[in-house]
């Protein structure tokens, strides 16, 4: 990984940085995305120290298959700047790990050990304003019980349901490994990270529900920069606006965000024909999923 940082000059070392020391031990701020954690480090702790210093906090966020550069801040600039190669804790400071965007197309491949469904705000009071929204609560209901029968874990969230209701009757949450409130548009919250600590095989994240353009996009973005292969449900997410919903899909595919439908994903899930819950995911998927008038809108 070393490979990956860009030399800067010496004259850019700790000495131009206006940080203060604490002893044996250096107090350093170690953030990654939106999330920033005090800790320590011995001194003169190098590159190794402190990638294993990362995982050691951000773990089931960061991808190892990922090149990342470490940055510090300097007070002199105002701004983080990459480390050099030979760069070693003295003083206190503030540092940051920051994914390298990379060319590669995700391959999109599922199975159940390593996939989660997230079920975004599917709620009462959206079901007259959600355009299709009957026919996505119907997808959601083939996606909901595929995920029992496969023993994939679920995570729902549900927007300010004292002011807008509870997820709709017609999807059973049964065996949810999380149900939780939110306010923020993004289901990426510290008790779905907590989540997701407890599952630290899952890679993708299927994900469907409302608004395309507002909740699903902003989850899906912050799944991806977490390292986390994302699938969107196109025949399970909907918008009140065709297209706010259609721009929103073209731009999640343009970030690696994978369209899918759920036809393709549960049997993807499968595998074979003779895996042993073909059966009854065939069942689920006999009768075609609605396409009403999502399908020219993707």
């Amino acid at each position: 990984m070393n490979e990956s940082y860009e030399v800067i000059p010496e004259r850019f070392m700790m000495a131009d940085w206006n940080i203060s020391s604490t002893g044996d031990h250096v107090s350093v701020l170690f953030s990654f995305s939106e999330f920033s954690r005090p800790s320590s480090v011995s001194v003169a702790s190098g590159y190794e120290v402190l990638i294993q210093k990362f995982l050691s906090l951000y773990g089931h966020q960061i991808d190892i298959q990922r090149k990342f550069v470490i940055q510090c801040f300097s007070e002199e600039w105002g701004q983080y700047i990459d480390v050099p190669k030979g760069f070693v804790i003295s003083e206190r400071c503030r540092l940051r790990l920051v994914p390298l965007q990379t060319d590669k197309t995700p391959l999109g491949n599922l199975s159940p050990s390593t996939t989660v469904f997230f079920c975004c705000d599917m709620q009462e009071r959206f079901r007259p304003a959600i355009k299709y929204f009957g026919d996505i609560i119907s997808v959601g209901q083939r996606l909901l019980q595929g995920a029992r029968i496969l023993g994939i874990p679920v995570v729902v969230s549900e927007q300010y349901p004292k002011g807008l209701g509870s997820t709709v009757q017609e999807l059973d949450l049964t065996g949810a490994k999380l149900v939780f409130p939110k306010t923020k548009f993004s289901m990426v919250l510290p008790e779905v990270e907590a989540a997701l600590a407890e599952l630290p095989a899952v890679r993708s994240v299927v994900l469907f529900g409302v608004e395309t353009h507002v909740c699903i996009q902003q989850t899906a973005l912050d799944l991806i920069g977490r390292g986390f292969e994302v699938h969107v449900v196109a025949d399970a997410t909907s918008s009140r606006s065709m297209m706010d919903r259609m721009f929103a899909l073209e731009r999640l595919a343009r970030t690696g965000t994978l369209i899918s439908t759920s036809e393709s994903v549960l049997l993807q899930l499968v595998n074979d024909k003779e895996h042993p819950k073909f059966k009854e995911i065939q069942n689920i998927i006999k009768v075609s999923a609605p396409e009403s008038g999502l399908l020219s809108k993707v």
